[in-house]
């Protein structure tokens, strides 16, 4: 195996740690968004949340929905900026791959704001039409993020 192969192979096994930590956390956080919509009380949810920040890397870090928002945001940014260009210059040919994967960037960037914004107006978590916003969104950036990420770990495998 040639050093630009295990570079990519490393490259690509992290990428796809990461993506696995994603998906887990997106699992926990439409768990969580289930008891909100079940009509769970705020000390209910402060108590979920509070045990998923003892589980797992990202949430030891104390990462709640807005920071895991945030965090995915970080993560598109370093691609875009990181990752891509260099596939772009490794393989142009990549290029209608690497567009894709920037427009899902971009679609997702777009339906992280609405649950960042939908988590804002839950407050006291006493108001049905919030809750429901809430649970909304992270449905839709599940569906979302869920279809890209699988879309990028087989685009991306599959050149190397």
């Amino acid at each position: 195996m040639t050093s630009r192969e295990e570079v990519a192979n490393s490259l690509l096994a992290e990428l796809k740690w990461v993506h696995g930590l994603l998906r887990r956390d997106l699992r926990t956080c439409l768990t969580l968004a289930q008891s909100v919509t079940a009509g769970a009380t705020a000390a209910e949810v402060r108590d979920e949340i509070r045990a998923l920040k003892a589980q797992g890397p990202l949430f030891q870090l104390r990462m709640n929905c807005l920071q895991y928002c945030r965090f995915v945001h970080g993560h598109h940014g370093a691609e875009d900026a990181a990752l891509f260009p260099g596939v772009r210059r490794a393989d142009p040919s990549l290029n209608p791959i690497v567009d894709q994967l920037e427009a899902d960037h971009r679609a997702v960037s777009d339906l992280l704001d609405q649950v960042e914004a939908s988590s804002l107006g839950i407050g006291s978590l006493a108001d049905i039409i919030e809750r429901q916003r809430l649970v909304d969104a992270l449905h839709q950036l599940s569906a979302r993020l869920l279809e890209h990420l699988a879309f990028e770990e087989e685009s991306l495998v599959s050149c190397y």
